[in-house]
């Protein structure tokens, strides 16, 4: 029972807790993300920023900088870089990456398949895209952006 304890608490240590507080951030950025992206899509906004790659890429920068303050200093907080500027850069690097499957997503639905409605755009973002982006993401941030082999920022 001591050993099967003691796996189960270096896992949820290892992997687990990293993807729960990875999740709940990536939830609360979600919100501000797809609240921001419906904010422009429907012109509450301002009608410049209204078609949708460009108000996806407007949401995602906004999304971005708050993403990686709380992965920095909450979900990754014990594997912080010394050098929180090559840090970002790595990060937003990563995040690029997730953005742009969820945009090739919505790219797909709304230029090639035809789907032009404000469901359909929000289905191929925040359902395909996000699912494919959130586990690229995860796995890139747990193992380059924070990974072992990375230096510690002293506490602050």
């Amino acid at each position: 029972m001591t050993r099967l304890r003691a796996l189960i608490r270096s896992l949820w240590e290892k992997l687990i807790g990293y993807a729960v507080r990875f999740g709940v951030v990536g939830l609360a950025c979600y919100v501000l993300d797809t609240a921001i992206f419906n904010l422009l899509r429907t012109g509450a906004l301002g009608d410049g920023l209204r078609e949708p790659l460009t108000a996806s890429t407007a949401a995602f920068a906004v999304a971005l900088v708050a993403s990686w303050i709380g992965n920095r200093y909450w979900t990754f907080r014990n594997r912080r870089r010394a050098d929180p500027w090559r840090e970002f850069a790595e990060f937003a690097a990563v995040a690029i990456g997730g953005f742009l499957i969820g945009l090739l997503c919505v790219w797909v639905s709304h230029y090639v398949l035809g789907f032009q409605s404000l469901l359909a755009d929000n289905i191929a973002r925040n359902v395909i895209g996000l699912v494919l982006g959130t586990a690229f993401r995860f796995l890139l941030y747990r193992y380059w952006v924070y990974g072992n082999r990375r230096t510690v920022a002293p506490a602050e």
